[in-house]
């Protein structure tokens, strides 16, 4: 074995650190001697032709690592793609180039195109650490970018990844905001799209902030994790699909801000503009219509809020060439009855399939949204709404769905938690309100979305009369634990679902 001051064996910890390449070193190791590592230190490893930037954790335990040898995390392993018995070189990485503009933003200097690009591509590369990246994140939250570098944080998220040509005429988009729990439409407004002959090629996100994204849902009933090239050959056999973005690398960047900003557990009003539309342009599209639920305990609580973001994504997609329109939905309380991949997936299929007892409001919000979507279309009529609904009603949106599906690897029906506990109400009256908060907070707790089956199970409507004891939401956990943390918090904030006495 080479004892070179800097090579060491490399072996795979098998230790999952989501995205970000971790190095596990001995306390004692020669390298970290030679090379001055400590804990934390950004180390460079090469590996044959390939390399990649990692974070080094150092390990006191002498019997976890042999010496001579590195420990690599499944994001450096992936990365390197070692062979057997292989060897690394360990060095000290060149500082990022856009140390400097990340700097700036930090002490709130305005960047320009640039200092944007020189920022997304350290990122996608692995230049920049997770502490740097959620400095970058933490500068730009709020209203810390203004319209022009929303604009250019847009274009650099655009120019870093794949982009699809899907040749002559239209493609229509949708995207919804976020930040109100069941509000997943995108599955069944895509099935209508498709259903009416329209492409409609929508590339979806993971879960956030939130207890699911639409990939998350969408997987609990087909493959999401298409390449681009399987990607096209489902929308050019069905005229649409429900793929995850990330693997489809349209605009890869802003996985990497994702991973940064979920555990900040916050987004920001020019990151959100440029991570959605970024992805519509890279994915192709020409006529995008965007949700925005507005409601006290929404993502986008005020009138004016709204109108603010609608301005800024209006004027960022006028200089991408996007044809866009924003439609405001009321976003006082949950869409459909379930809260979590696979719950909200139920209630997709339960419209689809015109059920008797599907969620009414998620059928409608739905509808509104595709016949908005067809009468943007260039060849549109202002008959949208009418046709999505004959779409729906005749089950041809159904078919259209379940082909899709099929497309992309095959159909499948949700899975259902082990343990469901219902929440009593602990007095008689009508429900005055739902906090979309707090009950995102429930089914989180209970392992929704990283556990598929989690979530809350919640029938009630503000107005609905309830008597004491009656199901104020269920509970769906597969682990006692997780049931626990969720019930407890539940337990300890009253008004989760507010109940007054109708005197």
């Amino acid at each position: 074995m080479n004892q070179s001051h800097n090579v060491l064996r490399i072996l795979r910890a098998r230790v999952d650190t989501y995205q970000q390449p971790i190095v596990f070193m001995r306390s004692d190791c020669h390298v970290c001697s030679s090379e001055g590592f400590s804990a934390l230190t950004r180390v460079r490893i090469a590996c044959g032709a390939r390399s990649v930037v990692a974070t080094l954790n150092v390990v006191h335990d002498e019997d976890w690592i042999p010496h001579g040898t590195a420990l690599l995390s499944e994001a450096a392993w992936k990365a390197l793609a070692p062979s057997e018995n292989a060897t690394a070189a360990f060095t000290h990485p060149d500082p990022p180039q856009s140390a400097s503009a990340l700097r700036a933003k930090v002490f709130g200097i305005k960047l320009i195109q640039d200092d944007f690009l020189s920022i997304i591509r350290d990122a996608l590369a692995g230049n920049l650490s997770d502490l740097e990246l959620a400095a970058f994140v933490t500068a730009c939250a709020g209203d810390r970018l203004d319209l022009d570098e929303t604009i250019a944080l847009t274009k650099a998220m655009l120019a870093v990844g794949e982009r699809i040509d899907w040749g002559a005429g239209y493609v229509l988009d949708k995207h919804c905001v976020g930040g109100l729990p069941g509000n997943r439409t995108t599955p069944i407004v895509v099935a209508i799209i498709a259903a009416a002959g329209k492409r409609i090629p929508k590339t979806s996100s993971r879960a956030i902030t939130s207890p699911a994204g639409t990939a998350d849902t969408m997987e609990t009933m087909a493959p999401v994790s298409l390449n681009l090239a399987a990607m096209r050959k489902v929308v050019e056999k069905e005229g649409g699909c429900v793929v995850w973005g990330g693997h489809v690398r349209l605009s890869p960047a802003d996985d990497v801000l994702v991973r940064v900003e979920r555990p900040l557990d916050f987004d920001s009003a020019g990151q959100l503009v440029a991570s959605v539309l970024s992805k519509k342009a890279a994915a192709g599209s020409s006529h995008v219509l965007i949700d925005i639920p507005v409601g006290p305990t929404a993502k986008i609580r005020t009138d004016s809020s709204a109108s603010a973001l609608s301005g800024r994504l209006a004027a960022t997609a006028e200089v991408l060439g996007l044809q866009l329109r924003v439609v405001r939905t009321d976003g006082i309380q949950p869409v459909g009855f379930g809260i979590g991949p696979a719950l909200e997936a139920r209630d997709v299929l339960a419209v689809l399939r015109g059920e008797p007892f599907a969620p009414s409001d998620l059928r409608e919000r739905a509808v509104l949204l595709a016949g908005a979507l067809l009468d943007m279309a260039p060849d549109g009529n202002g008959t949208g709404k009418m046709r999505a609904h004959q779409l729906l009603d005749s089950g041809e949106a159904l078919a259209k769905f379940i082909a899709i599906c099929d497309a992309q690897g095959g159909f499948r029906e949700p899975g259902a938690a082990a343990y469901r506990f219902p929440f009593p109400a602990s007095t008689t009256g009508k429900v005055a309100s739902i906090d979309n908060r707090r009950l995102t907070k429930v089914a989180k707790l209970a392992g929704a979305p990283s556990n598929a089956e989690a979530g809350v199970f919640c029938r009630l409507k503000v107005g609905d009369r309830v008597d004491i004891g009656d199901r104020l939401f269920e509970i769906c956990a597969n682990t006692p634990g997780a049931l626990d943390y969720a019930l407890e918090f539940a337990a300890a904030h009253d008004g989760i679902v507010e109940v007054r006495d109708e005197e």
